[in-house]
């Protein structure tokens, strides 16, 4: 039995390889669904869940990869916003998408059935993160907005706050002092984003956030106050990650910058990675352990750097042509990176001694720019699950297996695709 390519199904509903006898999804939750009501807080995550591939057969069910092995298979395609897709994010049982469009939609798990939608008409979506029972959305009217994941209430991801807060605003706008230039004839709090919030990220009880008016702002979770304003850049900052203490900056200037928060005072630059000449730098990752970082440029570079010294300074190990065009997203699992870009495509690595990267494979499928990259954590048949969202408007969903062999030479992989 033959698989329907994607482009014949219906875009507004989830397409799952899952109908065939040779290929079975199975998903099992990890805790039990039996709790009663009153077991359950109306503050607790929502349950995740565990997913199992069976059966699966390697040739029959042809994914897009560059070696004429074909192993990377097309599970779902995801087809309701109204803009372009522009970031993904994992809260418990749900898969979180949001686009320029201004909506925010939730997919719940394992049918990816959509379960509802909010945000509508609250501006464009540039960033989300997940802490515990909240989401915050950063958008592209320089506010970031809190909302609240409660089960018992009718309207599930309910909005309780925006950043900066109302009491944080108004104990500082009396004051001359905390008002800052921002352009010619024009001033703020230094509170306030002055454009548009492009990233965000979770570490310690903080909330950080990057903008395009090239600073860097701190947020205290438990209370949701600003504490910090860094003139981070000479450009806007277009990527956040933070491990072990350090928070990298990806800039527009060719710069990723390396930030540590000094005991109970603020943050202080601990070290610059420096990117190829006038190349802008899109995303940021570090591996778990923070020993690697890495950069994808607007070269199609993506550029590591190894850690030494308890995190006070950077060597450069790695410079791989990945793309084409722009890398615009990278994620990271275990020793696997992909890589999406403004050619539409996905590059799967493996990263090998010296953080050296190793050529895996490549996804085709979407129509435009690959904008965001979220993989799942929870082991599939062998593999992981990869959620890939674009300026084609569609998140898509694919499978990835972990015993991926090393691909061809390039001619060698276009000769191949080129016959099948």
């Amino acid at each position: 039995m033959n698989n329907p390519p994607m482009s014949q199904t219906n875009p507004s509903t989830p397409l799952l390889y899952a109908a065939s006898s040779n290929l079975r999804l199975s998903f099992s939750c990890s805790c039990s669904t039996t709790t009663s009501s009153s077991e359950v807080s109306d503050d607790s995550p929502p349950t995740s869940f565990r997913f199992e591939l069976q059966n699966v057969d390697y040739h029959h069910y042809p994914g897009k990869s560059l070696s004429g092995s074909y192993f990377f298979r097309p599970l779902a395609l995801l087809s309701d916003h109204v803009g372009s897709v522009s970031c993904l994010a994992l809260c418990g049982e749900f898969v979180l998408s949001a686009s320029q469009g201004k909506d925010i939609i939730v997919w719940q798990q394992p049918d990816l059935n959509l379960f509802t939608k909010f945000g509508q008409g609250d501006g464009s979506v540039k960033a989300l993160v997940t802490v515990g029972n909240k989401v915050f959305t950063a958008h592209q009217d320089s506010r970031i907005r809190v909302w609240k994941v409660s089960r018992s209430s009718e309207n599930v991801f309910r909005l309780v706050d925006t950043l900066p807060t109302t009491k944080d605003y108004l104990g500082k706008f009396m004051k001359q002092s905390n008002y800052v230039q921002t352009r010619r004839h024009h001033k703020k709090l230094w509170i306030e984003h002055a454009d548009s919030i492009s990233c965000l990220t979770v570490y310690n009880g903080f909330i950080y956030s990057g903008s395009w008016d090239k600073t860097l702002k701190v947020w205290r979770i438990s209370d949701l106050k600003c504490l910090e304003s860094i003139k981070a850049h000479d450009d806007a900052i277009n990527g956040l990650v933070a491990c072990k203490g350090i928070v990298y900056s990806a800039s527009a200037d060719g710069k990723i910058k390396a930030w540590e928060k000094e005991g109970k005072g603020s943050h202080s630059l601990k070290g610059i990675l420096q990117g190829h000449k006038d190349v802008s730098f899109n995303s940021v990752i570090v591996s778990e352990d923070g020993r690697w970082v890495y950069g994808g440029g607007s070269d199609g570079f993506v550029m590591g750097w190894e850690a030494s010294g308890g995190f006070v300074s950077w060597k450069l190990v790695s410079e791989t042509k990945a793309h084409q065009m722009a890398v615009l997203c990278m994620c990271l699992m275990g020793d696997f990176l992909c890589s999406g870009s403004a050619d539409k495509s996905i590059s799967i690595w493996k990263r090998e001694a010296y953080g050296k990267l190793c050529k895996i494979g490549v996804i085709c499928g979407h129509e435009g720019p690959v904008k965001c990259l979220q993989a799942s954590p929870n082991s599939v048949g062998g593999g992981f699950l990869l959620y890939s969202g674009g300026l084609d408007k569609s998140v898509r969903v694919w499978w990835v297996p972990k015993h991926c062999k090393k691909i061809q030479d390039a001619s060698t992989m276009q000769s191949s695709e080129e016959n099948q």
